[in-house]
């Protein structure tokens, strides 16, 4: 996916690298560099535009490091035991038998989880949760 914009706001373009982008170039960028991202991304390269590219190189630059980092520090504690649960195989009855929880409270847990993660779907968290290496 090749994502062209306007934006080049530092959450979104992370939301679309989150999300699968392999390219993020801004609006107004040259049939050249177009034409050249365009077939990067079909090769399965990742290309940015240089202003993006500068900034992601910032942000990383300026990031802390962390004793023990925490895979998606972004989820509650509770959220993250359940996409472990999810990713383990388990369905929301099993996951609220477990936890002693009703399965609507699972639903709304699943929910926040997608959204805080910004992925579409159940599926796309648990992909995110394995590629994290949880799930055995």
């Amino acid at each position: 996916v090749l994502v062209v914009t306007m934006f080049e706001d530092d959450s979104l373009v992370f939301a679309a690298m989150r999300a699968g982008a392999r390219g993020y170039l801004l609006k107004g960028a040259r049939h050249e560099d177009m034409v050249r991202a365009i077939r990067a991304v079909g090769s399965g390269d990742a290309i940015f535009s240089s202003e993006i590219a500068a900034r992601l190189v910032n942000y990383f630059a300026t990031l802390q490091p962390s004793h023990s980092p925490q895979v998606f520090p972004e989820l509650s504690s509770r959220e993250r035991e359940i996409l472990a649960l999810l990713a383990q195989g388990h369905k929301n009855a099993e996951i609220a038998d477990r936890l002693v929880i009703s399965p609507k409270s699972v639903r709304n847990y699943v929910s926040n989880i997608i959204s805080k993660l910004q992925v579409a779907d159940r599926a796309q968290a648990i992909l995110r949760a394995k590629e994290a290496g949880w799930g055995g």
